[in-house]
């Protein structure tokens, strides 16, 4: 018989709060603030709490996109939270990662292929929970921006709510430059070098999250399609025939070791990009060529990861005003089929 499943046992708090507001989330919408306070209360809560009055910015009425100053004093009201049990907090394993740069405003660092960015859709934990975990004194730690799990390389968390929202208007803008290595099936041609084709994303009949190209504008969803730019150059190519390749090559026509550079960023639109022109990234366990990544996880080389990796990162800092130039050299792994790729048959 299985064991029970754990309780979680709603609590109310005690009395009104007021929370005074500090650098951290200076700049903050209500709503994000409240969701943040708030563990564990469901967002129409929020909403509601916030509609009706009981929530008030410096004794005043307020809205939910109404933006958080230092100084400022919110009210908020007694609610009835759904607390996670403390072991599942203590769940998650404190993990420092490779810093690549590190200040007061601003971390970045070199993520591992097959660890998520944070939880959910059913990881308990990511990199930003365990950094928490490991970084108890730090008051601000957020995402900037995401990478899949299967993709390893550089990422940026923010340690001030003024770097977070700075650092992702410039990637709204397109003023960053973030270029991966991508390995795909087959020879790149070296004069396509751009790919400007639309994605779509829906859920499958998995469950899952899926992305396609939608070329078509006659498709019936062209016009729910978003524009997805990718800017492709060829790095290095491989005939496939090395001895250090076991089973079937992903595609007879060799392997192109790619830099892509995005100037929109778009869910999975790298590999579904290089899927869509008839090269799936080596690896890829949703748009890729199944066998041959199957070939190569039981081959001699045991590759069994996806082969894209954010290699670099130009950002503009946002307090000195300064532009960073990042790098994250190619995991071993990555490095050790290259190099394979790269022997002559015997």
């Amino acid at each position: 018989m299985p064991p029970p499943a754990a309780t979680v046992t709603p609590v109310a708090s005690a009395q009104v709060r007021q929370l005074t507001v500090d650098e951290g989330s200076a700049g903050q919408r209500l709503d994000n603030f409240l969701i943040r306070e708030l563990k564990g209360a469901p967002k129409t809560l929020v909403y509601r709490i916030i509609r009706s009055g009981e929530v008030r910015i410096n004794k005043g009425r307020c809205s939910a996109d109404s933006r958080l100053a230092v100084g400022d004093v919110v009210r908020v009201p007694p609610v009835r939270l759904a607390e996670k049990p403390a072991e599942q907090a203590a769940a998650v394993p404190a993990r420092e990662f490779p810093v690549v740069f590190e200040d007061e405003h601003l971390i970045v660092v070199d993520k591992p292929a097959g660890v998520a960015v944070h939880g959910g859709s059913g990881v308990s934990f990511g990199v930003i929970e365990q950094l928490r975990r490991a970084r108890p004194q730090a008051k601000f730690l957020e995402l900037v921006h995401r990478l899949d799990k299967e993709t390893s390389g550089l990422l940026m968390i923010a340690k001030k709510r003024s770097a977070l929202t700075h650092l992702q208007d410039q990637l709204r803008d397109r003023e960053t430059g973030k270029t991966y290595a991508a390995l795909v099936a087959g020879a790149w041609a070296k004069g396509k070098k751009v790919v400007d084709v639309p994605l779509l994303k829906f859920v499958g009949s998995d469950g899952e999250r899926w992305v396609r190209a939608v070329p078509d504008p006659k498709d019936p969803q062209a016009d729910q399609a978003k524009r997805s730019i990718s800017l492709v150059k060829v790095v290095e190519a491989y005939s496939g025939d090395s001895g250090g390749n076991s089973g079937k090559a992903a595609g007879s026509g060799g392997y192109s070791l790619l830099d892509v550079t995005i100037k929109t960023g778009r869910t999975h639109q790298i590999r579904v990009h290089l899927a869509h022109e008839g090269h799936p990234i080596v690896g890829d366990p949703k748009y890729g060529d199944f066998e041959a990544n199957r070939a190569l996880a039981r081959g001699a080389l045991r590759f069994d990861r996806m082969f894209l990796h954010a290699r670099q990162l130009r950002v503009v800092h946002p307090a000195t005003g300064e532009t960073l130039t990042l790098e994250a050299p190619l995991p071993p792994e990555c490095e050790k089929l290259l190099a394979a790729l790269r022997r002559p048959a015997p």
